[in-house]
């Protein structure tokens, strides 16, 4: 009993998660309060961007958008990604194998009991997704997993 009350300890004290597993710098240059971001997002937008939710895989419409144009954050209009930089790595997700640099921050989240690296928009904190070392090797290396309900598409002009 002794070792069973002392295994579930251990595992209750690894699974939690401190502050000091994110390396966000806040505040953030677009702050608002938790009503202006649900009155400013829908329902979905709000879990994913506010909550770090994650939308269905092939739900989002601009999972298979390749027209030129740049990616902006839903909750700011920071720009984000470039179209060009958008590949189809069959997730269901928008995947770039890059960001622009500086718009997007980076942190470590342990959600699924193991470390991943979490995008954020920079400017306003919103959750974007997930990158990972599996992209297109001709280029960066790098799938920037990103639910398309956090951004916007703005068409080149």
């Amino acid at each position: 009993m002794k070792k069973i009350a002392i295994l579930l300890f251990s595992l209750l004290i690894f699974s939690c998660k401190g502050n000091s597993q994110k390396t966000i710098k806040e505040p953030f240059e677009v702050s608002k309060t938790e009503n202006e971001w649900k009155s400013q997002l829908s329902d979905l937008e709000y879990y994913v961007l506010r909550q770090a939710g994650t939308e269905r895989a092939f739900t989002s419409p601009l999972n298979k958008n390749y027209d030129d144009g740049t990616y902006v954050c839903k909750g700011c209009d920071t720009p984000l990604f470039k179209s060009e930089h958008k590949f189809d790595s069959g997730t269901g997700w928008p995947s770039f194998d890059r960001e622009i640099k500086g718009n997007v921050a980076f942190s470590t989240d342990y959600d699924l009991g193991y470390a991943r690296t979490e995008e954020h928009c920079a400017v306003c904190g919103g959750h974007l997704g997930h990158v990972f070392n599996d992209g297109p090797r001709d280029t960066t290396g790098k799938r920037h997993c990103i639910n398309g309900v956090s951004l916007k598409f703005i068409p080149q002009k």
